[in-house]
């Protein structure tokens, strides 16, 4: 299956649930502006992206955990599911939550673009607006198409009014509630 919509018409939420409940493990499916997209299963430099990332987060505050593809109920965003490459929230927020959370509570996501032809509508507009809608505090956006860190900080009315970019190799300061700085120099190693 290649990456991008496998649906254009309008599904009902339930039905989207159920579908990707029952998925193998090797696609990763969101339903995001009324039509179901495939997302890309990360590659090994995504990985190590996002464990990377992980290690950062816990330095810098061990009582936040960074969960990898946690799925997402972006509501707001046309009964939306999204599944971030990363969502940084309290130590066991996620107890007790089934396969789609609700993003209250949670503090920042995190996209890591694929090379796809999709990931421009995807990652630097849709998810933005989705997780702005719902009111999530930061947007980490690590773009591997132009090696750049992309912070979308302050979220309001559908969108976040406050974008700050940095080119690989230099330092991404997280807003509050996230509050660190992120040295991006290790990025380089994982662009083509």
């Amino acid at each position: 299956m290649t990456p991008g919509t496998m649906c254009g018409s309008q599904l009902p939420v339930e039905d989207f649930e159920e579908l990707a409940s029952a998925a193998p493990e090797t696609v990763s499916l969101e339903f995001i502006d009324g039509r179901i997209e495939v997302k890309r299963m990360p590659d090994g430099d995504r990985g190590a992206i996002i464990m990377w990332l992980i290690r950062q987060c816990i330095q810098a505050r061990p009582e936040w955990d960074l969960h990898p593809e946690r799925g997402l109920v972006v509501e707001a965003y046309r009964k939306g599911r999204a599944r971030p490459d990363g969502v940084l929230a309290p130590v066991a927020h996620f107890a007790g939550q089934g396969e789609w959370a609700d993003p209250e509570g949670v503090l920042m996501t995190v996209e890591i673009t694929s090379y796809d032809a999709d990931t421009d509508r995807r990652d630097r507009v849709e998810k933005p607006g989705a997780y702005a809608a719902v009111g999530i505090p930061v947007y980490l956006l690590i773009d591997r198409d132009d090696s750049t860190v992309t912070v979308h900080a302050a979220p309001e009315r559908g969108r976040y009014r406050e974008i700050h970019t940095v080119s690989f190799g230099e330092v991404a300061t997280m807003p509050e509630p996230v509050g660190f700085a992120l040295d991006t120099e290790i990025l380089k190693r994982y662009v083509r």
